[in-house]
């Protein structure tokens, strides 16, 4: 398995924002990780990032525990991720924000860089031909020397996701990508999604409220909702589950379907008493 989460609970004071959440995603897998607005999803995220350590519990990636390790410790084993709200350098071009998430990975050093020796020069040359080839990807390349602030919204999620894939991630946690983008651009973020997976063999975690995006591609759902899992299972299964239903529509449909149900049959009384 890739990732493992077991009974993971994160407290901030007396607030129990994540609390026994537990599961699993396998290797090369697409997961997604839904629920309501403030359902601990992004504290998920945190968690398995560094970010936040989290209280009880444990989080494992590829059998190696993740909880002792900095976040920057975890990005070098692998596991690279986007932001719920946009977080480029808007003082730096495409391509320059892309190159950012390479520097852990450059072989020469801080001498060769002062220097200009030719191995710092091999380094930029091979950084730059892997960031033109994702920018390609995300059908950034042609705006590649812009303002990263100039790009629109959905361009500017595309090319935070590029970001991260400049890591070469083997787990790969995406927030809310499809935010901001039209249903054209959904629809070409889900084949990207789909083409990553496919091409670098990676594992995906999805937090997504487009439920478009996450019933195409993820191929298992986990419900969240204040912190706790609501539902687990295929698409298929989560999306009929009442306690899911109850979540986002905000009532519950268990109930509004009994009484629906008795004033049918009330209906009915009434309608053949009159004939």
């Amino acid at each position: 398995m890739s990732l493992e989460l077991q009974h993971v609970t994160k407290r901030f004071g007396g607030l129990r924002a994540v609390g026994d959440v537990s599961f699993t995603v396998p290797e090369r897998s697409i997961f997604g990780l839904i629920g309501p607005n403030g359902a601990g999803k992004t504290t998920v995220f945190n968690l398995i990032t560094g970010v936040y350590k989290h209280d009880e519990g444990s989080i494992r990636f590829q059998g190696t525990d993740l909880g002792p390790l900095k976040p920057s410790q975890i990005a070098r084993f692998g596991v690279a991720r986007t932001f719920q709200n946009i977080r480029l350098f808007g003082q730096l071009t495409v391509l320059e924000n892309a190159l950012v998430a390479c520097e852990s990975q450059r072989r020469s050093g801080l001498v060769a860089a002062l220097l200009r020796t030719p191995a710092f020069y091999r380094d930029e040359a091979a950084m730059t031909r892997r960031a033109m080839e994702l920018l390609e990807v995300f059908n950034l390349d042609g705006v590649a020397d812009e303002i990263s602030t100039s790009l629109s919204y959905g361009d500017q999620r595309r090319l935070e996701i590029a970001r991260a894939m400049m890591l070469e991630p083997k787990l790969l946690l995406l927030d809310e990508p499809a935010a901001g983008m039209n249903y054209g651009e959904a629809e070409g973020l889900k084949k990207q999604i789909l083409w990553l997976r496919e091409r670098f063999g990676l594992t995906v975690v999805l937090v997504e409220h487009n439920m478009q995006v996450v019933m195409s591609v993820c191929e298992h759902l986990h419900v969240l909702d204040h912190g706790e899992t609501l539902a687990q299972g295929t698409p298929e299964v989560v999306r009929r589950h009442p306690r899911v239903l109850a979540a986002y529509l905000g009532e519950d449909v268990e109930e509004e379907r009994g009484s629906a149900d008795s004033a049918g049959a009330a209906g009915g009384g009434a309608a053949e008493e009159a004939s």
